[in-house]
């Protein structure tokens, strides 16, 4: 009896320092063990370019054998394709071994080929997503999800782009959560978890703000917040996380390279990179590189310090980029680093860093 709970326990908790186990209690009481380091799959739906089948799956499964157990999805990656990629793999997996979440919001429907919005997603033209976060949207887009992944449950379904990121600003983001509220969208995620459907809900969004906005109109158990908070972008020390602190809400954060820039990319926010954001990276680099560490390892370490994150998720397309990740949330850092970034004014001087009582 004790040798069988040892061997579920190690399928479920694997014993791999880069992605210990962060758990988290729901608001229905529940533990969820995050990994530390996620996965997240915008990439396993030909983010860029087209991947194989075969190459998406091998970069999962590697992901798996290093220890990650969260992976992220929505149905706009790839329009379907993510989901569909993600199943094919989590399928085979004891499903009490991981954690999975995706998003609603988004319905994916067929069309002409000149009706298409895939964006930056290499697929072919004949389907498009319409934004529906109204009751009926969300538990038909839960149960589209459902059927493209073939598994029977996700464990945290959030609420997708109701920002002014997406949306064309904080008007369009204001009217999103409005639609959301008043057409029964969040009641209908509510109802799945108080049905036991789903562990968590909450928002997955590219500004700190809706998140802020939802804790005060509801009960979110999770945000994924992408982008917000790195080394170049601190805001919600002083806004949300203080909030998500007092009402017990956790972060699963995206972005922690700001698109690429702060991992040697050429891109911030999935756009050129502005002069001064440029030369804010350049002073970031030359404090890294004083203490001989990648501006990418600080980066993601940062990211990970704070006690609100329950995981990072930084894309990975390559099983490389899987094994570059876990190598540098691992790798060693001086705490001196962090003391001269807060000394150059480059880090909220509250921020909390590894290493620091605040911190992972």
């Amino acid at each position: 009896m004790i040798f069988q709970a040892a061997i579920l326990l190690c399928m479920v908790v694997p014993m791999f320092k880069a992605t210990g186990i962060r758990s988290f209690t729901t608001r229905g009481g529940m533990t969820l063990p995050f990994t530390l380091l996620g996965f997240g799959t915008a990439t396993l739906g030909n983010l860029g370019r087209a991947f194989t089948d075969e190459e998406a799956a091998a970069t999962m499964e590697h992901a798996w054998e290093t220890g990650m157990r969260y992976f992220d999805t929505a149905p706009q990656y790839g329009l379907g394709l993510a989901e569909t990629r993600v199943g094919r793999v989590l399928a085979a997996k004891p499903r009490e071994a991981f954690l999975l979440s995706t998003k609603a919001g988004r319905l994916i429907e067929p069309c002409a080929p000149e009706q298409s919005n895939h964006g930056a997603f290499v697929v072919p033209p004949d389907v498009r997503y319409v934004y529906d976060y109204s009751h009926d949207g969300v538990l038909r887009s839960f149960e589209a999800s459902l059927k493209r992944m073939g598994l029977d449950r996700v464990d945290v379904l959030f609420i997708h782009d109701v920002d002014g990121f997406t949306h064309g600003g904080r008007a369009q983001s204001e009217a999103r959560i409005r639609e959301l509220m008043e057409t029964g969208g969040w009641r209908a995620l509510d109802d799945l978890r108080r049905a036991g459907a789903v562990k968590a809900i909450g928002l997955g969004v590219n500004e700190w703000e809706p998140c802020a906005r939802m804790l005060e109109l509801a009960d979110p158990d999770l945000f994924l917040l992408a982008g917000r908070y790195t080394l170049l972008e601190q805001a919600p020390i002083d806004t949300l996380f203080p909030q998500c602190a007092k009402k017990g809400a956790g972060i699963v954060l995206g972005g922690p390279y700001n698109s690429g820039v702060l991992a040697g990319g050429a891109t911030f926010n999935y756009d050129p990179v502005p002069a001064e954001v440029a030369a804010r990276v350049k002073r970031l680099k030359t404090v890294c590189e004083a203490h001989g560490v990648p501006l990418a390892q600080a980066a993601l370490q940062f990211a990970a310090a704070h006690p609100v994150v329950v995981s990072v998720i930084p894309g990975a397309a390559s099983v490389a980029e899987v094994d570059s990740n876990v190598a540098l949330l691992e790798a060693a850092t001086p705490p001196a680093l962090w003391r001269d970034l807060k000394v150059e004014r480059l880090l909220h001087p509250d921020a909390p860093v590894p290493g620091s009582s605040e911190g992972a």
